[in-house]
């Protein structure tokens, strides 16, 4: 297997008495795949472990929601299992309720976090874990590769006061730590009593890159189609908060930076000032077909990646 790295999905796969026979339901979404491209929901029902219902983070299962758009529980087609919401229209949708839970006996979580805080399937494994602490239900995360790598860290935990949906962990803003690190790290801070097994993934070291693990990536969400995106997000979401697009509605969300009204190469000029070396910034124009600045033209910068191993994304 190129990379050599296993995934925690390939792990259960060959270790199946973990949910041979029990009712579980899946926590995951189309990036939740095998070394062969095969959903985690596929595999597991093709070896006979057919999961009573699933449990869709923001975007949905298939990940097609935009950002802050409220996914609805529906049923997967093919099986005709239902899809649970867990990402709704308020904030009572953020966690499995009670009703989904009672007949369980484990809920896998397998999804394909990118390193962030911000991003918010963390956040959802969070709370699906003190959902399932409450109603005595065994969590068994399916451990991935953080694609930022081990080693570097960037920013600090969130205040307590500032505590959301976005800033849920107690961890930095860049945390180095994999979704199975952090179920850890819950279980030990805020779920003592809950049954967790986390299947580790093997052969990843803390220091690869994402190309270095040989796994294919698929889009976790809408708008994270790269490695490169992934890299630079911790600083770029930031622009979110900013009367700038933040290049949603392109083709290189994250990577593009502007208005209508900006003058991308003082932007640039000022930004390559102050850009560790990993990172160089270049004027452009780009219109959004969606979301701030939609239709316009705007004047910016694209954010280039030149070395894998970049950090300090955060401080740019």
């Amino acid at each position: 297997m190129p990379g050599g790295v296993v995934v925690g999905l390939e792990v259960l796969l060959k270790e199946l008495a973990l949910v041979r026979g029990r009712r579980f339901a899946l926590l995951a979404n189309q990036a939740s795949v095998t070394q062969e491209l095969e959903t985690s929901w596929q595999a597991l029902s093709r070896a006979g472990c057919q999961p009573v219902r699933l449990l869709a983070p923001e975007h949905g299962l298939w990940g097609i929601a935009q950002d802050m758009e409220p996914v609805e529980t529906e049923r997967e087609p093919a099986t005709g299992v239902e899809i649970v919401s867990l990402y709704g229209r308020d904030a009572t949708t953020l966690a499995p309720p009670p009703g989904v839970l009672e007949d369980l006996e484990a809920v896998v979580v397998d999804l394909p976090d990118i390193g962030c805080r911000y991003y918010t399937f963390a956040a959802t494994m969070a709370l699906t874990m003190a959902a399932c602490a409450a109603a005595g239900v065994e969590v068994i995360v399916c451990d991935r590769p953080n694609p930022l790598g081990g080693v570097e860290l960037e920013g600090g935990p969130v205040t307590p006061s500032c505590r959301s949906f976005v800033s849920e962990l107690p961890v930095p803003v860049r945390h180095g730590l994999t979704l199975g690190e952090l179920a850890l790290l819950l279980k030990n801070q805020r779920f003592p009593h809950l049954t967790l097994t986390v299947l580790p993934c093997r052969g990843w070291q803390r220091a690869m890159t994402w190309e270095e693990t040989g796994l294919p990536w698929v889009a976790p969400s809408p708008n994270m189609p790269t490695p490169t995106t992934a890299r630079i997000y911790p600083g770029a979401c930031l622009v979110e908060a900013t009367n700038l697009s933040e290049g949603r509605g392109t083709t290189r969300p994250f990577q593009l930076i502007g208005a209508p009204w900006l003058d991308g190469e003082a932007l640039a000029s000022a930004l390559n000032a102050v850009a560790p070396p990993a990172f160089r910034f270049r004027a452009t124009r780009f219109r959004p077909e969606f979301g701030k600045h939609a239709g316009q033209v705007c004047q910016g910068v694209e954010w280039h990646v030149l070395d894998r191993r970049a950090a300090g994304a955060l401080a740019v």
